[in-house]
């Protein structure tokens, strides 16, 4: 029988409540999410050849991630404040799906991951694109956002598997 893991973010009486991570050890942690926006194939060639009406929407979006990381603790109830060593956002266009796969890699040393910076970075990057290209296409959709992988710190790591690469 597998054990019922509990909610670390509750007490005993089921209330809300940070958790303490102070007698954690500092390690390297590193988050990598990602979130695919698909759009019409006309829309995604606007952007690419830079005749968007907003401007350039990929390095908007890109940076729209990088300051959205910064402030997950702002955003996510609960979430600790941390220091970014890195945050890298990747927005590669696909012209299969149409559209572009957003990618964030964001690493730290802490004693708590970085798994929610990464997911912020890569939902107000996906957000960020929508609102720079809505004036050529509203039926644009957000979608697929996840964790690809986790490491450092007591969980241990994470990679999605790969049979889940595609979602």
């Amino acid at each position: 029988m597998q054990e019922k893991k509990s909610l670390s973010h509750l007490n005993s009486k089921g209330e809300a409540q940070m958790v303490d991570v102070s007698e954690k050890a500092v390690t390297r942690r590193q988050g990598v999410a990602e979130a695919k926006i698909k759009m019409s194939l006309e829309t995604l060639e606007t952007i690419e050849k830079g005749n968007a009406p907003k401007g350039n929407v990929v390095g908007t979006a890109k940076l729209a991630g990088i300051m959205a990381a910064k402030q997950t603790a702002n955003l996510i109830p609960l979430c600790h404040t941390l220091p970014l060593h890195k945050i890298e956002i990747n927005i590669a266009p696909d012209r299969q799906l149409p559209g572009y796969i957003i990618r964030a890699t964001v690493i730290t040393k802490a004693e708590t991951g970085v798994e929610m910076e990464a997911l912020t970075a890569v939902s107000v990057a996906a957000l960020t694109l929508y609102d720079m290209a809505k004036g050529i296409e509203k039926s644009m959709e957000i979608t697929g956002i996840r964790l690809i992988s986790k490491t450092g710190g007591k969980s241990g790591d994470y990679f999605v598997a790969e049979n889940n690469c595609n979602g």
